[in-house]
């Protein structure tokens, strides 16, 4: 099965937010290529909110071209075999934490965000911390940084807040 194939299959299976889950299924009916960064009309991306509930925080990045604190997240690649694959292999990437271990359920939440390649249509899921992960910053951020539940809707903006409560939510 193709990446395209099994994002399909999981944009028609998640249950909520229906109307924006129609609009990244017509996107891709519309666009072939539109699991790519090349699809210049917009791309399905793929990220995932790195959590710690024994601690009650998650991690966040500052990212370096949006300079906003957000989940780990972006592109999808050749190597992606699922969008799941690529949620985690994009918060491993930039968190540098290994043994990361998606929620069970699928995504967490959609969200449709204009950046500066193109429009996102980001698939959204969350990624446990193992105990006693140590985080690393990568190229792509200005800073990565642990913060409480309490603190985040003071940092990031209100489509990470929203996830922050749907991922608490199915904790």
């Amino acid at each position: 099965m193709s990446l395209y194939d099994d994002a399909v299959l999981v944009l028609k299976s998640y249950e909520d937010q229906e109307e924006l889950r129609q609009a990244y299924l017509d996107h891709l009916q519309a666009h072939q290529d539109g699991m790519w960064k090349s699809c210049a009309d917009g791309h399905i991306t793929a990220s995932a909110l790195v959590i710690d509930p024994e601690h009650g925080r998650v991690l966040l990045t500052l990212h370096k071209k949006i300079r906003m604190w957000l989940q780990m997240g972006g592109h999808c690649e050749p190597d992606d075999v699922t969008l799941a694959d690529a949620a985690r292999r994009e918060a491993t990437e930039e968190s540098g934490i290994e043994g990361l271990i998606l929620l069970p359920g699928g995504p967490v939440r959609l969200d449709r965000h204009h950046t500066p390649c193109a429009w996102h249509l980001d698939v959204q899921y969350a990624a446990l911390a193992p105990a006693g992960a140590v985080e690393a910053i990568s190229d792509e951020s200005l800073d990565l940084r642990w913060f409480p539940y309490a603190e985040v809707a003071d940092v990031a903006d209100e489509s990470v807040v929203r996830l922050l409560e749907a991922t608490r939510a199915r904790l």
